[in-house]
């Protein structure tokens, strides 16, 4: 049964206690604590008083501890170590503590990290820790601050927490200019292989969606590269290796800079039923994590604005 806090010997005790266990020395031990001797062997012999118990043997020059001492020291010293590093951290100067953020693999490598140069520019002071996962984060558990999550664009009730929505998805098929692909039909498949994203079941996120849509299901595409990271996909696109399906809230710089070309009539893109939404831990973020929620959601509304020919 564990003894009331009132009857707990002092900490000055159990400190004077762990130090001699440490140095196996007395006067060592007071050394450490810049006590005399004296005091040292007072505190322990209270200590032994207090609990009714030698916690010590004493020879000529040496020490040693009982079955008590151990079964006490294995208790102390961890305690006390505890108290050290905690006493010892909250003396040193706070550390920056970085703004951390989660999003899947494709979304941190397609649209978070090229445009980190903006965020810099604007925030130079704010530290920023990327945790690319393509697994859903309990935010408080990791220590995460924010997510950049892909849920169905219904409402907020299907994204967890508090959560705002950048885009709704359209899908558009996209290829290297260098293909000179324009428009999608049996010719062009029998010419160009597809490049598929070999992920979780997604609506017209898979080309046998798209081909069905577009009436061409039936045929048969030169060849398929599947991968299954939505990056790798979009990699695959701007080497020239096929026609993808672009995930236009993805890939919209690369259309703007020609890097990719939209294949079939402008404004073309298909609605998903999906949607890309922000979601932060705490409903009162500090300061830092609060300017990166501003600056993202400046981000969303200038590619809103500026998306080719889709609804925003």
């Amino acid at each position: 049964m564990p003894a009331p806090l009132a009857k707990l010997p002092s900490l000055d005790f159990i400190r004077g206690f762990v130090a001699v266990c440490r140095r196996m020395s007395i006067t060592r031990a007071a050394e450490d604590l810049c006590l005399t001797q004296s005091a040292v062997s007072r505190q322990i012999y209270t200590l032994e008083t207090m609990l009714g118990v030698r916690l010590l043997n004493r020879g000529y020059r040496s020490i040693s501890l009982t079955p008590e001492g151990e079964r006490l020291l294995r208790v102390a010293d961890g305690a006390i170590q505890q108290l050290q590093e905690i006493v010892g951290s909250l003396g040193e100067p706070q550390t920056r503590q970085p703004v951390t953020i989660t999003a899947s693999i494709g979304v941190a490598g397609l649209w978070l990290l090229p445009r980190l140069g903006a965020l810099q520019r604007l925030h130079p002071d704010i530290d920023l820790r990327v945790a690319a996962s393509d697994k859903v984060l309990d935010l408080h558990a990791e220590g995460v601050d924010l997510a950049l999550r892909y849920a169905p664009a219904g409402g907020a009730s299907f994204a967890p927490g508090a959560a705002v929505r950048l885009y709704d998805e359209y899908v558009v098929p996209v290829a290297h200019p260098s293909l000179a692909v324009k428009t999608l039909d049996a010719k062009t498949l029998a010419r160009h292989a597809l490049i598929e994203f070999d992920g979780p079941r997604r609506p017209l996120l898979h080309w046998s969606d798209q081909l069905r849509a577009y009436g061409l299901d039936a045929v048969r595409p030169r060849g398929v590269l599947r991968f299954n990271q939505y990056d790798q996909v979009i990699q695959a696109a701007l080497a020239g290796r096929g026609i993808a399906l672009g995930r236009v809230a993805l890939v919209q710089p690369m259309l703007a800079d020609g890097r990719l070309i939209a294949i079939g009539e402008a404004g073309a893109g298909r609605p998903t039923g999906y949607a890309y939404w922000l979601h932060q831990a705490d409903a009162e973020p500090r300061d830092d994590v609060r300017a990166v929620v501003g600056w993202i959601l400046d981000e969303a509304r200038a590619d809103s604005a500026g998306r080719f020919g889709l609804p925003a």
